[in-house]
Formats: C-alpha cells, sequence, structure tokens
C-alpha cells in the first residue's frame, strides 16, 4: 500500500500541490486524474522521490519515504517500477539492452539470467523476437510495451505509469491500458497511473482521485465518478467525452 499525506510542492511563488493525500489500494489500479497543468506529474514525481515535497510524507507500506536518507532509499527503489511518459526508452540501446539495464543496475544476475528475465517480460508483453530491434524501429504502441517490460523486469512490488497513452491511437491505448491493469493483477502490485485519458479511467480505474489546481477535488471508483455532482469532475467528464466525439467523426 502506498500512502500519500498532505504533500505539497511550490516552485517559486507557484503552489503545485496543495495538501494532497491518497491512499493506493495493494492490488489495483490507482488513477490519479485532472486536465493538462493540474499538478498529476509533479505529484507522481514527489510519490517516486524525483522531486521533494515541501511538506507531507510518502509511506511505502508502512515505510516513510520522505524522511529516509538517500542511501535508505534505495531498497524502496528497487521496488519500484517506473513506465515514463513517451516510454524513454534508450535510442543506443536494444530492445533486450533496455529491458535488462534495471536487472544491471539492482540485480546480482548473472548475464545469462538477465537474458532469460528480458525474454520472459517481453514474452509478458507480446513482443517475442523483438530483442534486437532499437527503439527507432519500434512503432508508438512497441515502444510503450518496451517500456513496460523494462518497467516489470525487477519483479516490482510498485507501478508507476506516467500518461501511458500518451501520443498512441485510441485502439493502441486500450491495448496499453489492459496490459498495466493484467499485469497488476497478475502480480499483485501497486500501481497508480497519471492521466487525463477517461477512456483509461472506466477500462481500468479501480480508485481514482481527481486534482483541480494542485488540491484534490474527488476521490472514488470509475462508476462513481459518472454520478458526481462535482462540476470540476464532470466539466472534465464531459470535456473528454466531447473530444473524443471529435476524434471519432
Amino acid at each position: 500500500m502506498i500512502e500519500v499525506n498532505h504533500i505539497s510542492k511550490t516552485f517559486g511563488d507557484r503552489k503545485v500541490i496543495k495538501e494532497f493525500s491518497f491512499t493506493a489500494v495493494a492490488g489495483k489500479t490507482n488513477l490519479i486524474i485532472g486536465e493538462s497543468g493540474s499538478g498529476k506529474s509533479v505529484t507522481i514525481k514527489c510519490i517516486v522521490g524525483l522531486l521533494e515535497p515541501d511538506a507531507g510524507e510518502v509511506l511505502y507500506d508502512g515505510r516513510n519515504f520522505t524522511k529516509m536518507a538517500l542511501r535508505d532509499r534505495k531498497i524502496i527503489r528497487k521496488e519500484i517500477g517506473m513506465l515514463f511518459q513517451g516510454g524513454a526508452l534508450f535510442d543506443s540501446m536494444t530492445v533486450e539492452q533496455n529491458v535488462v539495464f534495471p536487472l544491471s543496475m539492482f540485480t546480482d544476475m548473472s548475464e545469462s539470467e538477465k537474458r532469460d528475465r528480458a525474454n520472459f517480460c517481453l514474452s509478458r508483453v507480446n513482443l517475442v523476437n523483438s530483442n534486437n530491434l532499437f527503439p527507432s524501429e519500434l512503432s508508438g504502441g512497441m515502444k510503450k510495451r518496451v517500456a513496460i517490460a523494462r518497467a516489470i523486469s525487477v519483479q516490482p512490488k510498485y507501478l508507476f505509469c506516467d500518461e501511458p497513452n500518451s501520443g498512441l491511437d485510441p485502439l493502441t491505448s486500450l491495448v496499453i491500458d489492459n496490459l498495466i491493469k493484467e499485469i497488476t493483477e497478475e502480480y499483485q502490485m501497486t500501481t497508480i497511473v497519471i492521466t487525463h485519458d477517461m477512456n483509461s479511467v472506466m477500462e481500468i480505474g479501480d480508485k481514482i482521485a481527481f486534482i483541480y489546481k494542485g488540491e484534490k477535488a474527488w476521490e472514488g471508483t470509475n462508476k462513481e465518478i459518472l454520478d458526481t455532482d462535482n462540476k470540476a469532475v464532470t466539466d472534465f467528464v464531459y470535456a473528454a467525452k466531447f473530444m473524443k466525439a471529435l476524434r471519432n467523426k
């Protein structure tokens, strides 16, 4: 379980995150949603330690990550898989080398063990025989699947996905959503997904927090979000539906 308690983050005179709290359910896909510029990506960066919150704390299964010394944080970071927006693959590395990269950083596996693990992870995301391809030879959806294989290679307890469907067509987005949900349930990970995609909300949103201007404005499930009378949420939901209708014309 991941507990986020009253975190805040300011850049200059702009308070981007204001007293944000959220408890992610273990073994489920937990979504943090909101419009562009609402503070979603800053929130996830504070949770994983890429940014330091000005106030508040983040706990991983009761361990206070925020108050840990950097050397102690390494233990938890070994338990984290991260899917960055755009995939963030290393262009100069092959698919296999990209997947093996975190194994070389965080494990003592032999070269053959790392190759076996990479092959298993690539098989799990339906990319068999892609080992020697380079990112430039992959489609957008394939890049995201390689990034997912890399994220799960270290068998993480916690998986973070920042805008996993960014730049993808609706059909490929659905494939990525389903893959994230399947892997979460299969490996009983605690997954947090940052998105503004309502399709993702309805397909995989077990628990949802809605951020509005840096504050948590609503929390619930993908069934409850359609019935809320929270104006900020309804404006977001129906704007997303309107944009989807335009794209489908």
